[in-house]
């Protein structure tokens, strides 16, 4: 893939953004681990307060990210934050307005693939860039867009029964895009994306399909 910006460049982005926003990085991880708590104690307000983090981690990486700094070495950035701003209003969507996304944490392969994600993104991901030499500031932090991709696989395969379909297109598409500039970038951190897209995706559309309403003898649809 051929890319018009350097490696140096790419993270001189990442350097003059986590400056200039401070503190709010710290903040953004701070909101991401309230999620995984929220999960797990599945409080009445748990899964809106969640789907809404996730809105608020798009739109933020959508304006502030693509469109106040990625696009100065990147103009494809103005449609890549049109795009998170477009999935930001997705969760607003599939999370607040239809209340389609109820997370909880469930001891199945989905809450363990999920808890790996999310494992990789606050803990391994960090490190892996701090030992190929990526240094603060200029790394890529939580709430930039390839560590909060993964985390967003990781939140939805802990929701259940479905996640609408409509859901997954950005993040996936995103997850194919950032690995292959990670592989042209030598940014091994981010190689995690594409795990994260395709066994994210395959194993909620599965779950989804194991879910579709059964038609029982009085005609009435109830979920498998």
């Amino acid at each position: 893939m051929s890319l018009p910006f350097t490696t140096d460049q790419f993270l001189d982005i990442f350097g003059k953004y986590n400056v200039v926003v401070w503190p709010v990085p710290s903040l953004l991880y701070l909101l991401g681990v309230s999620c995984i708590v929220l999960a797990l104690r599945r409080g009445t307000w748990s899964s809106s307060i969640i789907s809404l983090t996730l809105s608020l981690l798009w739109l933020w990486m959508g304006v502030v990210y693509h469109f106040l700094f990625f696009s100065k070495i990147n103009q494809a950035a103005w449609w890549f934050g049109a795009v998170f701003i477009w999935q930001s209003l997705v969760f607003v969507y599939a999370g607040l307005t239809t209340r389609k996304l109820s997370f909880h944490v469930a001891r199945d392969a989905y809450g363990i693939v999920g808890a790996l994600l999310l494992t990789y993104v606050f803990i391994i991901y960090p490190a892996l860039g701090y030992l190929v030499g990526h240094r603060y500031p200029r790394m890529p932090t939580f709430g930039l867009p390839c560590p909060t991709t993964i985390f967003t696989f990781g939140m939805l395969l802990w929701a259940s029964p479905k996640v609408p379909g409509y859901v997954l297109i950005v993040p996936l598409v995103w997850s194919l895009i950032g690995f292959f500039a990670a592989l042209s970038l030598s940014i091994p951190e981010d190689f995690g994306l594409l795990a994260a897209g395709i066994a994210g995706t395959t194993l909620i559309v599965l779950r989804n399909n194991r879910a579709r309403p059964a038609i029982d003898a009085n005609g009435k649809s109830n979920f498998r």
